[in-house]
């Protein structure tokens, strides 16, 4: 007989999310206000900026798809996210203590290791202790946790900053605080799977042979990495939308709220739309989603007006509910349990790989024929992923 007790999400998952939360909000206390700190008191200009995050980045990604490789082989899912997230609350606040701008890329590319490592084996740990028929929900909760960082972080930096008079440099050290509660929840409130199913945490496969090549990934996962990375490839960074919005005349100040607002909609998106695709499939969710990211830029393209663009902006963060959960429940869904690790890897790998080119891309293309032109090619990738996606069959 068929159990009507519903399923709900492992307290792994919750701690995790709050780790997650407590990140974001230590994050984005320092990054929206990093710029302003490296070029008004570190005298840095705009290629040191370009530098420092373009170096971070890459070296997240790459690393990604290597912590995901290393926490299949060992079958470690807790000790790698704890190091990964350790190291990354600890050296994030030394920013404060930067006298030169290479220091603040040492210290940010230290943070974006750990990011690296930890970032693989979390999505997998969660997966490992989430019931398949839940599983879009648990990881839309992570994410919705996630944006809830990013919502809080930049009020409290602004609260640090103008309600009490503290400088930048403090304002980053203090960044400590949240990273230090991150430790502890990881330390005391996130547990492993105890019983580890055969095959999971080694590269031997239930039928006894190895499993470390990249056929044992199967058709099917490749084609959506391909799809993904296409997708990627037109969606460049957001700070070209914060512009378009900054040229048809919304001021900075306006502008830090919409981003809060933004935050808030991703939030209530992913949320939602993690809990959806359980119920609908993860194929339909990720096509929709791109299709609407398309039809976003497009309108990003052709509309004017302060407010037509502001409503715009702040529907964009529907697409993130979409897309967010949805991928990664369907690496989850596409590969064996041995090959979970990796498999996140190589789609955050993928992703961030992409990202660097988009961004490159994009910022030509507006340079040369104008926003419009920029725009409209994301819109165009985006439709030439759903193409490719099309043919992925979802398990």
């Amino acid at each position: 007989m068929k159990s009507n007790k519903k399923k709900g999400i492992p307290s792994a998952v919750i701690a995790l999310g709050f780790v997650s939360l407590l990140t974001d909000l230590s994050s984005e206390m320092i990054y929206p206000l990093l710029p302003v700190f490296l070029t008004s008191v570190l005298g840095a200009g705009a290629f040191a900026i370009g530098l420092i995050e373009g170096v971070a980045e890459m070296t997240a990604s790459v690393l990604k798809i290597i912590s995901g490789y290393i926490t299949d082989r060992t079958g470690k899912r807790k000790s790698m996210v704890l190091a990964g997230y350790t190291l990354s609350s600890l050296m994030r606040p030394l920013i404060g203590i930067a006298a030169v701008w290479p220091q603040v890329l040492f210290f940010r590319f230290m943070d974006r290791v750990g990011k690296g490592v930890r970032t693989s084996p979390r999505d997998a740990l969660i997966g490992d202790v989430t019931d398949r028929s839940i599983i879009g929900r648990a990881y839309g909760f992570h994410r919705a946790m996630d944006h809830a960082g990013a919502v809080i972080g930049p009020l409290v930096a602004v609260f640090l900053l103008k309600g009490m008079g503290l400088s930048l440099k403090t304002i980053f050290l203090l960044s400590i605080v949240p990273g230090l509660f991150v430790i502890l929840i990881i330390l005391f409130f996130v547990r492993e799977r105890t019983e580890v199913p055969e095959g999971s945490g080694s590269l031997i496969a239930e039928d006894g042979e190895p499993r470390s090549g990249v056929r044992d990934f199967g058709r099917q996962y490749w084609l959506f990495i391909v799809s993904v990375f296409i997708f990627a490839l037109g969606n460049s960074t957001d700070a070209f939308i914060l512009l378009r919005l900054n040229i048809e005349g919304v001021g900075a100040s306006t502008i830090a709220i919409l981003w809060s607002g933004f935050h808030v909609v991703k939030m209530g998106s992913t949320w939602m739309g993690g809990r959806l695709s359980d119920r609908i499939g993860r194929k339909p969710m990720i096509l929709s989603g791109w299709l609407y990211y398309a039809l976003i830029y497009v309108l990003f393209a052709l509309l004017r007006g302060e407010m037509a663009l502001v409503s715009v902006f702040l529907l964009y963060g529907v697409s993130f509910g979409f897309i967010e959960p949805a991928e990664r429940a369907w690496v989850f869904r596409l590969v064996p349990k041995e090959l979970r690790g990796r498999a996140f890897g190589f789609y955050h790998g993928a992703v961030g790989v992409a990202s660097l080119p988009a961004s490159v891309i994009f910022g030509l293309i507006w340079q040369r024929w104008g926003y419009g032109c920029a725009f409209m090619t994301g819109a165009f990738l985006s439709v030439a992923a759903v193409a490719v996606l099309s043919g992925v069959k979802e398990k």
